[in-house]
């Protein structure tokens, strides 16, 4: 049974409260897969330490990738009540249990208020992310379900878009 908490866009909040040593991945990566078992040790620890480790598939919650601006696999955040850092250490054990053990985390500058997950700026950067796989699944559904040809597909979305703006400037 695995310690690290696996968290989602319904249960993300919870890193407000607390520290957190967090980490988005994706199962495809390499360099993700290469640091999985230091991470499962991590966590293995984290009652020691006086954290608690997360993890956050970036192929399934692409909202909450989104919210915490994730451009580089694997990306490691510490938060503490709320506070996030970027963690851009070492990945080895004994790193990471040195920047929980040492507060290494206390001379990391936090991320800047606007672009905080929590903040209204990210909530709409994970709401833009959750579009996009709503239009992904859309255009699936039409090529691969109802068979219409790709650029027939994109044709739509151009006048969907079109109308929309038209809609939006009346």
């Amino acid at each position: 049974r695995s310690s690290v908490r696996v968290l989602c866009g319904s249960n993300w909040s919870l890193v407000l409260q607390g520290q957190w040593m967090l980490e988005f991945y994706a199962p495809w990566c390499p360099a993700c897969q290469q640091i999985e078992a230091t991470w499962e040790s991590f966590a293995k620890e984290s009652e020691r330490l006086g954290i608690t480790v997360g993890k956050v598939d970036v192929t399934q919650e692409p909202g909450l990738s989104g919210r915490f601006f994730v451009t580089t696999l694997p990306t490691i955040y510490h938060a503490n009540d709320g506070v996030f850092r970027r963690y851009r250490g070492s990945r080895t054990l004994e790193d990471l249990q040195g920047y929980i053990l040492e507060r290494k985390w206390e001379a990391v500058e936090p991320v800047a208020g606007w672009k905080s997950p929590s903040s209204i700026m990210m909530h709409g950067m994970a709401g833009l992310f959750h579009f996009s796989g709503w239009i992904r699944q859309i255009h699936n559904y039409l090529t691969g379900t109802l068979g219409v040809h790709v650029w027939i597909s994109y044709a739509i979305f151009i006048l969907a878009t079109l109308l929309i703006g038209l809609l939006l400037g009346l």
